[in-house]
């Protein structure tokens, strides 16, 4: 059912392109009335769009006139959502790509082949995925940095202070890509930078998260059970606690599942079970399909 929801990769990089299509012939049009460092008509529509659309804003191109700004206006918002979904679809897909040769690198001498590598990748998905854009980043940031050393002629300390005011979209605008040659870079490494920044940050969140949720996990395994805990795992009231209650309290305990639910569940179990016997069988289902 999710997977229907969430739109495809093509979907989403289908709507990114119509997107930049349109926004690049429009501000092409209206290119006299954007003011800044001009290079090339055609080029510099395309890298608007796209410091716009990032909200990477240099500040070296800017609108100059009320239509251009109320263009620019909506420009950027309908260009943030899509950018939002292209950022998780693309750097998911990225990443994915990646992580399977990052960890196989990390694990060359591992015996049991191919089956044991993925039961150990699936166990540290989290932390092998945010290794991954770490690793991706840091080579985005190098190359980045490199380009506007040798390109656009930027000391060392000015180039990485660019990159890092780009990626994290800080924009401050007093370094940025001058020329053609930078400006053609510039379009397609600060959407691949941004993307992988945003998915860093997304996995450094979920890593933390992770590590509390283990951290829980070990206190509830370990701790010891009191008469009141049995009395809050007895779901039924009759001062017994089998295993199946015993295990739902624990689910409880690990935030992954909640009393309400826990509820529901047990009215659809009472209604599915028509001969009160306390079990569910396919002569229950059977007699309980009509009223469904």
């Amino acid at each position: 059912m999710f997977k229907e929801i969430r739109p495809s990769f093509k979907l989403v990089g289908l709507l990114l392109f119509v997107y930049l299509l349109v926004g690049v012939i429009i501000f092409y049009l209206v290119m006299d009335q954007i003011s800044g460092k001009r290079t090339n008509r055609l080029l510099d529509a395309f890298y608007f769009c796209i410091v716009t659309m990032t909200s990477v804003g240099y500040g070296d191109l800017f609108p100059n006139s009320d239509a251009t700004k109320l263009l620019a206006c909506a420009f950027v918002f309908v260009g943030m959502a899509i950018i939002a979904l292209f950022i998780s679809r693309a750097a998911d897909y990225l990443v994915e790509k990646q992580e399977m040769f990052f960890f196989k690198a990390l694990h060359m001498n591992m015996k049991g082949a191919e089956a044991k590598m993925l039961r150990a990748m699936e166990a540290n998905r989290i932390k092998y995925k945010f290794y991954t854009a770490a690793l991706l980043l840091m080579v985005t940031v190098v190359i980045g940095t490199l380009f506007l050393w040798k390109v656009e002629k930027l000391s060392l300390v000015d180039s990485f202070y660019c990159v890092c005011a780009t990626i994290t979209t800080l924009g401050y605008g007093d370094k940025s890509f001058s020329t053609e040659t930078g400006r053609v870079f510039a379009i397609f490494w600060i959407i691949m930078s941004t993307v992988i920044m945003a998915q860093f940050i997304l996995y450094l969140a979920e890593l933390y998260t992770e590590r509390r949720q283990k951290m829980l996990a070990k206190w509830v395994l370990t701790r010891r059970i009191t008469t009141m805990d049995l009395e809050a795992a007895d779901l039924d009231g009759n001062r017994q606690v089998g295993a199946a209650e015993f295990v739902l309290y624990k689910l409880k305990e690990l935030g992954k599942i909640s009393q309400e639910e826990i509820s529901c569940f047990l009215e659809e179990f009472d209604k599915l079970d028509v001969d009160q016997s306390g079990t569910l069988s396919a002569h229950d289902l059977t007699l309980a399909q009509p009223a469904q």
